[in-house]
């Protein structure tokens, strides 16, 4: 079964001005939804860290690893990707539903950001603060 997706992780354009095409910016957001799913499959921390667009540190390796320990591995197939700039031209939201080898459904919402032309999708939530700010508690979304 072909899989049908609109989310994002790869280059969409060189800026990230309101004049880049609607369709550049869904199929920067679907890439990065498909490289997601192909890092969750292969168990690649590099592979979270990119598409999540943090930096190559221990905080984020270690949440890689928490997530690649839940999802990892188990042959997700995306089934539908549906993605909305309801935020501006270069943020928006993803929805992704997935299926594994077993059937077991994975449902996903994912804030979809684009900087210097890249697409990362908002999958870690244990960024340390800059100093002087404060983090926000983030719950995951279901749907």
């Amino acid at each position: 079964m072909a899989a049908a997706l609109v989310v994002a992780s790869g280059c969409s354009s060189e800026d990230d001005t309101p004049s880049s095409s609607a369709s550049d910016s869904y199929d920067g957001a679907r890439e990065a939804v498909e490289a997601y799913v192909r890092a969750l499959n292969s168990r690649s921390v590099t592979g979270l860290i990119s598409v999540g667009g943090v930096e190559d540190a221990e905080w984020s390796r270690q949440e890689a690893e928490r997530i690649l320990a839940d999802r990892g591995g188990r042959g997700w197939k995306v089934k539908d990707v549906r993605i909305q700039h309801d935020m501006g031209p270069g943020v928006g939201s993803a929805r992704l539903l997935a299926e594994d080898k077993t059937g077991e459904p994975l449902r996903d919402i994912f804030t979809v950001t684009r900087e210097k032309g890249a697409w990362h999708l908002t999958v870690f939530s244990g960024r340390p603060a800059e100093p002087g700010k404060e983090s926000s508690a983030t719950d995951e979304a279901r749907f």
